[in-house]
């Protein structure tokens, strides 16, 4: 979009489950690039609203309920106040924090439902949903597990294959089951309403296609759903917990979550404007909270109609078809309503070398890091920002977390404010001594300083916040040079007018630095405008050497950043390696399936076989394409293993491999057979190998 065309900005963050706190991996995702975002847009006096809330209707949610023996009620409640209550004191600026269990988003998602269906939009079709027998219910997608068909993990999901990161419907697992029993699921017939996405793949592909600037992880998975072929989607559920389908004969169903879901964004810019300068955080119910700086009133179908409004949402990549493909599919169909201009996704943030796990406690929760961790948000906003998964998957560590403090933070940019304010108390009392004569130094010093906001700014506009963080920390950089170089310690015995113009030149640059840090580490810049005792500036007035006035006195110094200790850091290392612990010794062992016999395990033909050759199949992280020599022949395997294992490693090793599996295509490539495969407590693979090596064909009994 031409920005001179936008008038304002509607910026969404993804609505988190509430069904546990959030941590590290959601925050560099999605809320910290948002709230960055948001910080720099209102920097640069621009109107926007930034939407978030919880997610309360998902089914991860009553599944945790069962698990705790409460209600789902009590789980949301208590989970939206940890999470609320937690991006308020991480500085994560929302204009509101919603839920969706209140009423104004129950109404707006009723009648955003009813308008589609009165419009005749939705087909009405009786399926084949599974059911739980004994639990007698049906059952939603995340209430089934089963083997992915496309990668072999038998823990795959009924929407979607955690391993592979495949797409599913519930009817394609192989071998499923219910979570709710563990029994089997029987087919039983319902009817259901579905989004016939089908008829709009042409606008979607159109929509896409006019936004080939997204990311190319966006853009790449948009254009594979659509060049897959888009299929109704059914837009209701079978379940107790939800926003009622208000139609008739839709008795004991809800709207499918990813329907509800983002239809939140839109209830809470209502609900927003409904406050205008009223806005208060309601501590009895705690349903939401709103930035009381930013609630004048409006209109919201400004935010969310207007062809002006610039819509952005942040996601990570798991939500992308849902909000670049169905969300936008519904807007179509509804009509009156603007699409999104860009769908930022970021990839994953592993912990340690490992996937987060909230099942496993393998992550660092806010909560508690706010906790442990006194008035040192901008420390977690700063390194998670620095090593944010952009473009691909990072890795957060707590040495890197100690490094990127000590070596960074409190070492450049730190170091820098402290030198310069403490040498103008020394020598003249804390006020801003007078600019005199400029030398060739001081001119370049400057003129570099005024190249920064735009560079900085460009990088913001173009979502690339580690780029933009680390050329405001070249600020720093330049004024520790500056000082460096022009050595006021040592001038000050002989040329005092000299030192007036140094101190000066370095205040001016601190000042830069608290108008381009603000929107990274909000905590600190405030830190640092109280020191320099001034307020007011805002973007436009970066790269000026005139923000600090002559004679302005200073307040006393003080340390923005201290060191992280080795005992600190330590101490959440141990924290993780006693969650591994725990969880290696209390790791629960598939219970033996049902028997079997004799004859159904003669059916199968496993034989040990070489690997020969192997590559990485194109546009995926998990796929390698492998050729085995059988002893009878040479045959094609796809297998989810690339996380585990390099092509290049692996040439040479026997494998056990399951020959007379049916053939399978995955991403364009016939598979034929299956290797064998163990999984740890910790869902890595290993090779399922014979001790000694033997020939290849040899039989498996």
């Amino acid at each position: 979009m031409d920005n001179s065309k936008i008038k304002r900005y509607t910026v969404t963050a993804a609505l988190p489950y509430t069904n546990g706190p959030v941590h590290i991996g959601h925050l560099a995702g999605v809320y910290l690039p948002a709230d960055t975002y948001v910080r720099y847009l209102r920097s640069n006096k621009r109107e926007v609203k930034f939407i978030c809330g919880s997610d309360e209707n998902g089914v991860p949610i009553t599944l945790k309920a069962k698990k705790e023996g409460v209600t789902p009620q009590e789980i949301v409640d208590r989970y939206h106040k940890i999470i609320g209550d937690s991006f308020r004191e991480f500085g994560i600026s929302f204009d509101i924090y919603h839920r969706t269990s209140s009423l104004t988003h129950h109404q707006t998602a009723e009648d955003f439902f009813e308008k589609l269906y009165n419009d005749g939009v939705f087909t009405e079709e009786i399926t084949e949903q599974y059911y739980d027998e004994k639990a007698q219910t049906f059952l939603a997608d995340r209430y089934i597990t089963g083997t992915c068909p496309k990668c072999g993990n038998e823990n795959a999901y009924g929407d979607q294959c955690e391993s592979c990161g495949s797409t599913l419907n519930a009817t394609d697992l192989i071998n499923p089951k219910s979570t709710l029993s563990g029994e089997p699921p029987v087919r039983k017939e319902t009817k259901n309403w579905f989004l016939p996405l089908d008829q709009y793949e042409d606008k979607l592909r159109a929509y896409i296609e006019s936004h080939k600037e997204w990311k190319p992880n966006v853009y790449g998975q948009c254009q594979s759903w659509l060049n897959a072929g888009l299929q109704p989607r059914a837009m209701t559920r079978d379940l107790d917990w939800g926003v009622k389908v208000p139609v008739k004969g839709a008795e004991g169903k809800v709207l499918y979550v990813w329907f509800d879901a983002p239809i939140g964004y839109i209830s809470a810019t209502k609900e927003l404007s409904n406050y205008g300068k009223m806005g208060i955080w309601n501590p009895i119910a705690e349903e939401y909270y709103i930035n009381q700086i930013n609630t004048t009133s409006f209109d919201w179908e400004d935010y969310w109609k207007d062809e002006e409004t610039k819509l952005v949402h942040f996601i990570g990549k798991d939500n992308i078809v849902f909000h670049c493909i169905i969300f936008p599919a519904m807007l179509m169909a509804h009509g009156g309503y603007t699409l999104a201009d860009n769908v930022p996704a970021n990839e994953f943030l592993n912990l340690e070398g490992q996937k987060i796990s909230t099942s496993k406690n393998w992550a660092v929760w806010l909560n508690e890091y706010l906790e442990e961790f006194k008035d040192k948000q901008d420390i977690l906003r700063y390194v998670l920002t620095a090593t944010a998964p952009e473009t691909k998957d990072n890795d957060f560590t707590w040495k890197d977390f100690q490094a990127r403090n000590n070596n960074e933070l409190v070492a450049i940019l730190g170091n820098f404010v402290n030198r310069v304010t403490v040498l103008t108390h020394k020598y003249f009392d804390g006020k801003v001594p007078t600019l005199m004569e400029l030398t060739d130094v001081d001119k370049a010093v400057i003129e570099e300083l005024q190249g920064y906001p735009a560079k900085i700014s460009s990088s913001i506009e173009n979502y690339r916040f580690r780029e933009a963080l680390a050329e405001v920390m070249n600020v720093a950089r330049l004024g520790n040079k500056y000082l460096a170089e022009t050595e006021p310690w040592k001038v000050i015995k002989t040329d005092e007018d000299r030192v007036r113009t140094i101190l000066n030149i370095a205040l001016q640059i601190a000042a830069n630095i608290e108008i381009l840090i603000e929107p990274f580490l909000p905590f600190t810049a405030d830190k640092l405008m109280k020191m320099l005792n001034y307020g007011g500036h805002i973007w436009e007035d970066a790269g000026s050497i005139h923000l600090l006035k002559r004679g302005h006195q200073l307040n006393e110094p003080v340390l923005l950043f201290s060191k992280i200790e080795d005992e600190e850091v330590q101490a959440q290392i141990d924290k993780l390696n006693r969650s591994k612990l725990a969880n290696e010794t209390n790791a629960v062992v598939s219970p033996v399936k049902e028997n079997i016999q004799f004859e159904q395990f003669g059916a199968m033909d496993i034989r040990v076989a070489t690997i020969v050759a192997a590559e990485k199949v194109e546009k995926t992280k998990k796929l390698l394409k492998l050729t085995l020599d059988t002893g009878l022949d040479e045959r094609t395997v796809v297998s989810g293993i690339a996380e585990y294992y390099k092509p290049e490693d692996i040439i040479g090793q026997q494998v056990s491999l399951l020959v007379n599996l049916a053939p399978r295509e995955i991403k364009g490539i016939v598979s034929q057979g299956m290797i064998l495969m163990a999984e740890d407590s910790e869902g890595k693979l290993s090779f399922v190998s014979p001790v000694q090596k033997t020939n290849n064909g040899a039989v498996i009994r």
